[in-house]
C-alpha cells in the first residue's frame, strides 16, 4: 500500500514540476516539500541508488561551488548525475532532484548522486540516503542566530560520521580535519602556500581553539581566512605533511596550478576557489575519472551562483558583491576581490540588522576575523558606511584597521536617497558595494524609479 501511495505522490509531484516549468515558477524545493508532507519516508522508495556513489558536500563555505564543479566534471566524463545544482540543500531539495530524474516507477538510472547538503539537516538527509562519501569543506563562524557557535555545527556533522563513511576533509581547516578520528577512511585535500597566502600580526587578529584539546591553534600562514597550515600549541594536532591531493605552484596570472604532478588550467582565480578545485580533484580521482576529463571540465566550468552584479546610476557603475552577512570568509573574499582593482574608487559598506527571524539582532564581530590591509592599499578615495543599525560600528572597524577618519563618511540611515545624494558629491564613477541582498534589491528598484522620473 505504501508503494502504491509513493507512486501516486511521485506522479502528482512530477505533474507539479511540469506546471512550474510552464508558469516559470521556481520548483527547486516545492515538489519535494509536497512529497515529504504526504509521505515522510518518500525518498526510501526510489530504486537504483548506489550508496557507494552518493556524495554529500557539506560545510560552511564552498558547498554550492564545489558541488557544481564536481557535477560538471562528472558530466564532462560522460557520467549521468542526479544532483541539486540550484543550491536547494535541504531534504526537500534532494527529494525534488530525485523526482526530476526518476521514471514513473521511481527508478533512477544515474551513476552518481551528488548533493549539496545543509549542515544542520545533514543527519535527516543521511537517514534517507546513507551516503558512503561525505565531503566537508570547512566549519566557520556563520549566521550565529541560526547556527550559534561553530561547535554546534561540528556536532551536527559528527552525528553522521562513522566507520562506513569515507570523508574528504580540508587539510588546512582544523575543525573539518578533526573528523578523522571518527573513521579510518579519510581523504585529505590541500592547497600549498602561494602568492596569495598571508599571516596575521595585528592586535585585533584572532585564532581558534583546537577541536581536539581546546588549546590555541597556531597558523603558520593562511590561504583564506581561518584556513591554512596549522598546529595545536599543546596536543600536536596539525595539518598533514603529505595530504592525498595537494594543489601547488599556483600561477594566478596565467590561471594554472599543479596537483599531484598534473597541470590544470582554471577559470576562477580567487584563493578560496583553490580549495573547491582541490576537493573536486580528490573526489573525481577517487572515482577514477581521467585527468583529461577533469582538466577539460576545469577549463569550461562556469559557476552558476554568480556573485557580482552591476547597478548603473547616472555615470556611475556600482559593482555589488553578493556575500553572506555574518560570515568572515565570504566578507574576506569580497574584500580581496575589491583589492584587486587598483584604480581610484569608492567603497560602500552597508552591514545591516539581521532579520531572519525574531528577535532581530545586530553584530559585526565577524569583520574582526578579516584582514583589511590589501583593501586599504587598493586606492580607495572614500569609504561610505551606511545603515541605521551598525554604521558607526562599521566605521570603527575600518578605523581600527588603519583607514584615515577623513576618508570615512557615515550615513546612519537606511535611506537610499541619502546614499545617492552622497554619491553625487563624489566625482568618481568606480564604486564597489557590499551589503545584504535585500538592500541591493531596494537600490535596483530606486535606480529604476529615478530613470522613469527623468
Amino acid at each position: 500500500m505504501k508503494k502504491l501511495w509513493f507512486l501516486i505522490v511521485l506522479w502528482s509531484t512530477k505533474f507539479g514540476l511540469v506546471l512550474c516549468k510552464i508558469f516559470k515558477k521556481n520548483g527547486t524545493m516545492i515538489a519535494g516539500k509536497v512529497a515529504l508532507k504526504f509521505q515522510s519516508d518518500f525518498i526510501k522508495y526510489f530504486k537504483g541508488i548506489n550508496y557507494d556513489k552518493v556524495i554529500f558536500i557539506t560545510g560552511t563555505n564552498g558547498k554550492s561551488t564545489t558541488n557544481n564543479i564536481i557535477v560538471h566534471t562528472l558530466k564532462t566524463a560522460g557520467k549521468k548525475v542526479t544532483t541539486n545544482l540550484e543550491g536547494a540543500n535541504l531534504i526537500t531539495g534532494v527529494a525534488t532532484a530525485l523526482i526530476k530524474d526518476s521514471t514513473l516507477t521511481g527508478k533512477i538510472n544515474s551513476e552518481f548522486f551528488v548533493f549539496e547538503t545543509d549542515e544542520r539537516y545533514l543527519k535527516r538527509i543521511y537517514e534517507a540516503i546513507p551516503a558512503k562519501n561525505i565531503c566537508i569543506t570547512n566549519i566557520q563562524k556563520d549566521q550565529v542566530q541560526r547556527n550559534g557557535e561553530p561547535d554546534y555545527i561540528y556536532k551536527k556533522i559528527k552525528e553522521v560520521i562513522n566507520k562506513d563513511v569515507r570523508i574528504f576533509v580540508n587539510n588546512e581547516e582544523a575543525r573539518a580535519k578533526s573528523f578523522e578520528k571518527f573513521t579510518d577512511n579519510v581523504i585529505y585535500y590541500s592547497v600549498a602556500r602561494n602568492d596569495k597566502s598571508y599571516e596575521k600580526t595585528s592586535f585585533y587578529d584572532v585564532t581558534m581553539p583546537c577541536p581536539v584539546c581546546n588549546s590555541k591553534i597556531h597558523f603558520n600562514y593562511y590561504n583564506i581566512d581561518n584556513v591554512g597550515d596549522f598546529k595545536c600549541s599543546r596536543c600536536g594536532f596539525k595539518s598533514e605533511k603529505k595530504p592525498n591531493y595537494k594543489i601547488s605552484k599556483i600561477d594566478y596570472k596565467n590561471n594554472e596550478f599543479i596537483c599531484n604532478n598534473e597541470k590544470y588550467s582554471y577559470v576562477y582565480s580567487q584563493p578560496f576557489f583553490m580549495y573547491n578545485y582541490a576537493l573536486a580533484i580528490a573526489v573525481c580521482k577517487e572515482f577514477n575519472i581521467k585527468y583529461s576529463d577533469i582538466k577539460e571540465a576545469f577549463k569550461t566550468f562556469k559557476n552558476i551562483a554568480g556573485r557580482l552584479e552591476t547597478i548603473k546610476y547616472k555615470t556611475k557603475e556600482i559593482k555589488y558583491i553578493r556575500m553572506k552577512q555574518e560570515n568572515p570568509e565570504t566578507l574576506q573574499s569580497a574584500f580581496d576581490y575589491i583589492a584587486k582593482d587598483k584604480s581610484k574608487k569608492i567603497f560602500m559598506l552597508g552591514l545591516e540588522q539581521l532579520e531572519d527571524f525574531k528577535p532581530y539582532y545586530t553584530n559585526t564581530f565577524y569583520s574582526f576575523d578579516c584582514n583589511l590591509d590589501s583593501l586599504i592599499d587598493s586606492n580607495i578615495e572614500k569609504y561610505i558606511c551606511f545603515s541605521k543599525a551598525v554604521s558607526y560600528d562599521t566605521a570603527n572597524r575600518l578605523i581600527y584597521a588603519g583607514v584615515p577618519k577623513e576618508k570615512i563618511v557615515i550615513l546612519p540611515t537606511d535611506s537610499n536617497e541619502a546614499i545617492f545624494e552622497e554619491l553625487d558629491k563624489i566625482d568618481i564613477d568606480n564604486i564597489y558595494l557590499i551589503t545584504w541582498l535585500h538592500k541591493y534589491e531596494e537600490l535596483i528598484r530606486d535606480v529604476a524609479n529615478l530613470k522613469e522620473g527623468e
